[in-house]
């Protein structure tokens, strides 16, 4: 009788632990919601806003890092998603009213769940500081902006570091990485840091290999998932097919300080339509 009752003690004290350690997760998306491009036709973003926003809401991420988000498709992802805030400064002036409107890189994160400590954008370029700044081979002005976030339920602190490398600078997407491994270490430090963005390139390019390097203190949260990785081993649809075979060129990053607990590249389309041109990536953490 006693060693039934000291099982069932001890089963209910190891699920009441798990309970409070999984309540203490979080789910982080990468999501390149492509911009608001008339050109796009039938895909045009008021056509997708409300796609885009389901798939945040449904897969309840608590903070996402969007990639090719104007100002006008925040706020419609603002009414849309009344629990979020988001920081960001747009690439072109680093004002958050620009004009006329451009992209962001833009973080997202649950009102309820965080705390904003702190936040930056700096520039991926020879001149980081400089607004505007374009960098070596790139066609367009990129940025990086971050965060520092206390999770209310834990009292955890931790960094997230979002991106979109050039789509032609090959030299480009190589020198931001080095750029984004070196801020990422002088800002972050021992903190838990995550990295989401566009990155325009394959796990087999330079950039990909800087980032994940040893020394880099960085690694890719695929091959750190507990649970297999769920979904298609691609993040480019082209508003066409769930995952064109060897494009995958969006990431999430961890550094040693998150433990990851899923993974996935979310596939999803209503009848035949895209939310995005992108997949999003989703990775469930837990911070040490």
């Amino acid at each position: 009788m006693f060693r039934k009752a000291l099982f069932a003690f001890t089963l209910a004290f190891l699920l009441v632990i798990s309970f409070g350690m999984a309540q203490n997760d979080i789910r982080v998306m990468s999501f390149n919601i492509r911009f608001a491009n008339p050109q796009d036709g039938v895909d045009f973003w008021p056509n997708r806003k409300e796609m885009a926003a389901s798939m945040i809401r449904f897969n309840e991420a608590d903070i996402v890092g969007l990639q090719e988000a104007m100002r006008s498709q925040l706020d419609d992802l603002e009414a849309l998603l009344p629990g979020y805030a988001w920081y960001g400064l747009c690439r072109t002036d680093g004002s958050v009213n620009p004009e006329p409107d451009n992209e962001f890189s833009a973080v997202l994160y649950r009102r309820d769940r965080f705390e904003l400590l702190d936040s930056a954008t700096f520039w991926l370029s020879e001149n980081p500081d400089k607004v505007g700044s374009k960098g070596w081979d790139a066609a367009l002005p990129r940025i990086c902006s971050w965060i520092k976030l206390r999770d209310k339920r834990s009292g955890k602190e931790f960094y997230h570091f979002n991106i979109h490398f050039d789509h032609r600078g090959e030299q480009a997407r190589a020198e931001s990485a080095k750029l984004l491994v070196k801020r990422i270490g002088e800002i972050a430090g021992a903190s838990p840091a995550i990295l989401t963005g566009d990155f325009n390139c394959v796990p087999t390019d330079e950039p990909y290999r800087i980032l994940t390097a040893k020394g880099s203190g960085l690694a890719d949260a695929l091959f750190l998932s507990e649970i297999p990785h769920h979904g298609p081993l691609s993040t480019w649809s082209g508003f066409q097919f769930p995952g064109m075979p060897g494009r995958r060129i969006d990431y999430i990053f961890v550094n040693n300080k998150v433990e990851v607990r899923k993974h996935a590249i979310l596939s999803d389309c209503w009848s035949g339509r895209f939310p995005s041109d992108h997949l999003p990536v989703l990775a469930e953490i837990r911070l040490e």
